[in-house]
């Protein structure tokens, strides 16, 4: 199995992407695409840029990754906003459903495979997408209907409330930048990809508030764990590097946070864990992955503030449902939740309205809530809600 460095620009290649090695030489090592250079990608990301800098003749893109994850959704919107040639493109994922696979389908996959796959069948997929990908190409339609088209006005006053905003408050995110810089190395922002309208995949803003280094600083304060003893030491030792139950299947993370070259899990499965139930593995009495400035950032919803930039760029409304993580929003795809997509991804909304001083609000009623603003959205609709609760403009996600 060759790896990108290595290529025979004069070969078609079939680019794999995010596969182990094991798996790489068990399965891949046996398959035969009629002489077609098999070439591994750690990731998308490397795909892109090789693609772009070499001219790479890539005949189809096999991807290890879930749909709503890196390699899945989020690399097709890339390869088509970069304007690379337009090529085959499986996925080989362990969670599927019927609707997921229409998602897919919808969004210009050519096939999902779910493992375990059998050898014969993916080959034979791809290599009939290659041979007729000419004639399979013209039948797809050139344009996709896009769900929710935002109206001009709502849209002037997105870009005057959040424009106004930004050139009210810069003093005080320049100042927030400058504690965050002083307080602990790293980048002052990072984004997470969060799925908003019509389950379009983009990049979410905030400012940092942890160390970049937050699980080895969890590891070096150990000696603190108000529950610690040596059975939970080791257990704790054991799980190197943390992940979930969905990324242990695949063995790498698939909810990475990135910024200026760092990276981080959003699904920090030892942290959540100690928070939903207390003392399993970790509780001390200040969490020591937050910064002092990062506590105050978050009490105050300033670290929120960036997101102003996502309204300027039209991935979010002021108004509207908000974005989810890409691990919540595959779970969301049946016909009672997938309404909710059918609105703009906003800063706030009917839910964190309704929210406010009635304590717990159950995932039922949050859905019902997001799907009832799906339904009657307006313009109109959103001044009431702004006028109604100005202070929840700019509430924590967490609400």
């Amino acid at each position: 199995m060759e790896k990108h460095d290595g290529t025979d620009l004069n070969l078609q290649i079939v680019a794999l992407i995010g596969f182990d090695g094991d798996f790489l030489h068990s399965f891949f090592g046996t398959c035969d695409f009629e002489g077609r250079q098999l070439v591994h990608f750690e990731n998308g990301m490397i795909l892109v840029q090789e693609w772009e800098a070499k001219t790479l003749n890539i005949a189809a893109v096999i991807s290890n990754s879930e749909i709503l994850s890196n390699g899945g959704l989020s690399l097709i919107e890339t390869l088509k906003n970069r304007n690379l040639p337009a090529v085959p493109f499986f996925l080989v994922l362990r969670y599927f459903n019927s609707n997921l696979r229409i998602l897919a389908l919808t969004a210009g996959i050519s096939d999902v495979f779910r493992l375990p796959i059998q050898k014969d069948r993916l080959e034979e997929r791809v290599l009939f997408s290659i041979r007729n990908w000419p004639s399979l190409i013209k039948e797809l339609p050139a344009q996709t209907r896009s769900v929710y088209q935002i109206g001009l006005a709502k849209r002037m006053f997105d870009i005057f409330f959040a424009g106004m905003a930004l050139i009210i408050l810069f003093p005080l995110l320049l100042l927030v930048a400058l504690f965050i810089r002083l307080e602990s190395k790293g980048p002052v922002l990072y984004y997470s990809l969060r799925t908003g309208t019509g389950f379009k995949i983009f990049r979410f803003y905030k400012f940092r508030s942890m160390y970049i280094n937050a699980d080895q600083k969890v590891k070096d304060l150990m000696h603190l764990n108000q529950y610690n003893n040596e059975e939970k030491k080791e257990q704790f030792n054991q799980v190197n590097p943390v992940l979930c139950e969905t990324c242990a299947q695949t063995g790498k993370c698939q909810y990475p946070i990135y910024a200026d070259g760092a990276k981080w899990c959003e699904k920090d499965e030892v942290y959540l864990h100690s928070q939903k139930n207390g003392s399993a593995f970790f509780k001390i009495t200040n969490d020591p992955r937050i910064t002092k400035v990062g506590n105050f950032i978050r009490n105050t919803s300033i670290d929120e503030l960036p997101q102003l930039w996502n309204v300027i760029k039209g991935d979010m409304s002021i108004v509207g449902n908000r974005p989810l993580p890409i691990y919540e929003a595959e779970k969301l795809t049946t016909d009672k939740s997938v309404l909710r997509f059918a609105a703009p991804a906003g800063l706030t909304g009917l839910w964190q309205v309704e929210k406010r001083g009635k304590g717990k609000m159950s995932e039922e009623e949050r859905l019902m809530l997001d799907n009832t603003y799906a339904r009657n959205q307006s313009f109109t609709n959103d001044i009431k809600l702004i006028l109604k609760t100005i202070p929840a403009i700019f509430q924590k996600e967490s609400v």
